[in-house]
This record gives C-alpha cells, structure tokens and sequence, in this order.
C-alpha cells in the first residue's frame, strides 16, 4: 500500500482547528463509469470496496440518484454547473485532446461559486471538459487554484502499460493519432505520458497535501476529486495487481476504493472530518462494451450510452460525521441537485440571471422534514440532438421513454438487444411507460391507458422542458484541431511520437 506520512506535529497544532461554526470543507469524488451495481454496499458480491462501503454504513445511500447524461463530458459540465448539458453547449458525444470547444468560460462552476466565500479549490484528476488554444479551458480557469491530472479520458491516448509490473492494457486505445496522455500540474505538463502504475498514488498525494494545507491556514476548502478509474482500460498499481476477486476491473476499483479510505482517514486524523460534506458518485453508467472490464448495472437496465436506467442511475453518497445520519434514501436526486445544495452550505447566492435545473438537497441530507426535493428528471441522450430534444422524462416513480436507442458502450453483443447498437433510434407514441418502484430493470411495460393522471403529470414536464431548456450551441461541434492536442515539446517532430517527457 501507499503509506501517507502525516507529521504528529502537524496533527497536534490542528487538532480541534475546526469548529461547529467554521464553514464546511467539500469534497466531491467523482469516479468513472461505475455502475450501479458495482460497489459492495449497492449489492455486488465479490467487489472489495471496504472504504467506500464504511463510508456508507455512516452516511446516506442514494438509490434513485441520476447523473445528467449517459456520456463523460456532458455529465461533467451539469455536476459543476447545476445545469442539463444541452445549457452548457458540451453536447453531443464528449471532447476530444484535439477539441476546439470547451465548457464556456462564461459558465459559473462550483469553484467559482465557493471562491468569494473564502474557500480554496482543488481539482485532482479526470478534467473533461477540454483543454483549447493555450490551455484556455483547464480547471485553473474555471475557478480551480490548484490542479494535478489528466484533463481528458486516459483512453484517449496510446495504451502503455497498465498493471505491475509490465501488463498490457486490455483494451483498444487511440495508436498512433493521439499525444501521450499528458499530466498536468496546474497549466504545465510535468509528465507525458503519464504512468498509470503510480498515477492513483500521484493523485492521492497531491489531495493529501492540499487538504493539510488548508488544514493549516484553517481555511475551508473545495475539493473535486475525479478518478480516472473506473473508464477502460483499467489499471492499478504494484499494491492492487491481482488484489481483487473481479479481475482486473476489481482490482482498479479496490486502488479508487483506497484512495477514498484515505482521504477519509486524513479528515479524521485532521480533526475536520466533522466539518466536512463529502458525496460520492459516477459520472455514468458502466462501460458494458468492456464486458466485465466495463463495469455492472445491478439490477437496471443497460450501461454507458443510454437513458435507461443502467446507463443514468448511478451510486450516490452522502457523508458528514455528526451531521448526516446513517440511512437509505428512496428520493429522486441527481448531480444537478449539488450545485444549489452547496451554494446553500456555504451560503453563496445562485448565479444571477442563470438557470439553474438542480434543487436543493438539504431536505434528503440534514433530516429535515420529508418531501420529495425533486419530482421529476429529463434524459438527455449521449448523442443529443435539439430536433429530438430529450429521450425520456421521469415524473415521482414513472419513467416515459420518448425514444429509446442503444449503443455500443453497452455492448454490441448484450444479451438485451435493445441495449445493443442494432437498436436503431425509435420513436415511441405513446411512450413506453415503466413504474420504476415496481420494476427498474425496465422490464414491464404498463398500459399508459391505465395511467392517464401519470401520464399528464409526465406530458405537462416534457412540454415545460421544451419551452424553457434553451440549447447553448454546441462546442463538441466546433470540430478538431490537431495543433491543440496537449504537447510537454510544442512544435516537436515527429508529431505527436515526440511528446515525451518526465
């Protein structure tokens, strides 16, 4: 294992810094394609997530909890701005190293919310959300101060190794097209490629570091903490190779699983763990296109690439010693819903004069009395598209699929054949309509004719989506420029073989 060296000194100085007063610390990890059914405390029978799942028994488990696409991008632009992706123009599909586009600058992510309320902001990990002309797009011009981390999929980039000591990467990488999957600190590459047998460690390290440092100015901080695990091709270093029952998928998520438990561990030898919100979820559904390297969905329907269940309900918990109380949560929410639910926390106001699809938490998470925060959600599919608008809407426990399709991320070879990529897109009229309560696997289709006051709830959301969900212009759209790809040489040759440094 990685072993963090946390100073008794430093330890003894912090101890009772934080106070029932101060303002909380956030943390936000955000894994990669993890299914809903892939952790041990969301059911599945041979994943060693002890960590996560003791985070759990302590916090609250989300079990009707979405994120806003099926697809990376798109789900990373809604988790930091509080709004559908369509909003933020990253639609369709998700950016490329080469990506002209990014998420507009003039979109205000939850760095920029927290800052003007004194907190520092730290990204580690996975960015997404491109990177442009002269590093234009990055985290540390979203509001982020701090930054170590891919800012794209590690499947963009040619395949190296990917377990001790010399294992391949079992899966198809980009050869030959692409630059070496860069690391960057802050706006500079410090390592290209970047090693994905010490990668989990670089990245645990840096969280660790920056979270001591604010420790020690006893300011209060925001971390987003985005692993490059759980997306193909997995990997894990010396201390995880051949650790897990599940292969080589288990073995990653037991390196992400250690990560958490540490970061954990460190708030609590810190003294701030009780004056700390953390939440955990995925950015989609599982990569079932890798077979059982890609993931599992439990108990719903399909994986990545799609609106059905399996590919937008993910894991969702929530975590705050002495604050949240230990329990499962059977309400809608989504990743939308942690942007207004943190603006509220540190008490910074909503962006003016911006719309705002998530609600308030506050209700699910502090015991408040119980009501439904949200009551309805909208599907966006991977591909989105303005002359379909959304795939489906769900009103309370009633799921109505406008279209349906499947995709290749879902595997073209799934059992289901409607998750595979032959299911073309079909347009359903009426919709199919499921009680996801009864049936989240999506398998039992009711009579809409014996639903018709479900029915209009559903057909009076759909009609409020499309009047009043305006869609940004696309930045995915805006094409490819191969000179934007992330160079350690700038104007090296050959391109892009000579993008090596360490």
């Amino acid at each position: 294992m990685w072993f963090l060296v946390v100073l008794s000194g430093l330890l003894l100085a912090l101890a009772g810094a934080s106070s029932s007063s101060a303002p909380p610390n956030i943390i936000i990890f955000f894994v990669d394609d993890m299914g809903y059914g892939d952790l041990g405390c969301y059911g599945h029978p041979t994943s060693q997530t002890p960590h996560i799942d003791s985070m759990a028994a302590k916090g609250i488990v989300m079990t009707q909890f979405y994120t806003a696409n099926p697809v990376c991008s798109p789900s990373r632009s809604s988790i930091l701005t509080g709004r559908y992706p369509v909003r933020t123009g990253i639609w369709p599909g998700v950016l490329t190293p080469a990506s002209i586009g990014g998420l507009p600058l003039s979109e205000i992510t939850l760095a920029e919310l927290v800052r003007p309320k004194g907190y520092a902001t730290y990204m580690v990990g996975k960015w997404h959300l491109g990177v442009g002309e002269n590093g234009k797009f990055l985290p540390t011009r979203q509001g982020f101060q701090e930054y170590l981390g891919i800012p794209y999929s590690h499947f963009s980039c040619p395949c190296l190794r990917c377990f001790y000591p010399d294992l391949p990467c079992h899966s198809q990488c980009h050869i030959g097209d692409l630059v070496a999957c860069p690391l960057f600190q802050n706006e500079t590459i410090v390592q290209q490629p970047a090693d994905f047998l010490t990668l989990s460690e670089k990245y645990l390290n840096k969280a660790t570091e920056l979270i001591e440092s604010s420790a020690r100015r006893e300011e209060p901080f925001f971390l987003y903490y985005a692993f490059q695990h759980m997306h193909a091709p997995q990997f894990a270093g010396q201390n995880f190779t051949g650790y897990s029952l599940r292969g080589m998928y288990g073995d990653g998520l037991a390196e992400m699983d250690y990560s958490v438990g540490q970061i954990i561990a460190l708030l609590e030898e810190l003294g701030i763990d009780n004056n700390t919100f953390v939440f955990l979820t995925s950015d989609n559904g599982p990569s079932l296109g890798n077979d059982v390297r890609g993931g599992n969905s439990g108990s719903l329907k399909c994986g990545k690439g799609t609106t059905y269940e399996g590919g937008m309900r993910v894991p969702g918990i929530a975590y705050w010693p002495g604050t949240i109380k230990p329990r499962r949560s059977y309400d809608l929410a989504s990743v939308l819903d942690l942007f207004p639910t943190i603006a509220n926390l540190v008490g910074a106001p909503l962006p003016s004069g911006v719309a705002i699809d998530g609600v308030d938490m506050a209700a699910i998470l502090f015991d408040q009395p119980p009501q439904p925060v949200r009551e309805s959600f909208i599907y966006y599919a991977r591909l989105a598209d303005p002359s379909y608008g959304f795939y489906a809407v769900r009103h309370e426990q009633f799921k109505a699929h406008f279209y349906t399709q499947g995709d290749d991320l879902s595997n073209r070879n799934n059992i289901d054949h409607d998750c595979r990529s032959s299911a073309n897109l079909t347009k359903h009229d009426p919709p199919i309509l499921f009680n996801l309560y009864d049936d989240p696997g999506e398998s039992y289709p009711l009579n809409v004719d014996e639903y018709i006051t479900e029915m209009a709830a559903i057909y009076a959301v759909a009609s409020n989506a499309r009047a009043s969900i305006q869609w940004r212009p696309s930045e995915i759209n805006k094409g490819v420029d191969d000179s934007l790809q992330p160079c350690c040489n700038p104007g090296c040759e050959p391109f892009p073989e000579c993008c090596v440094c360490n």
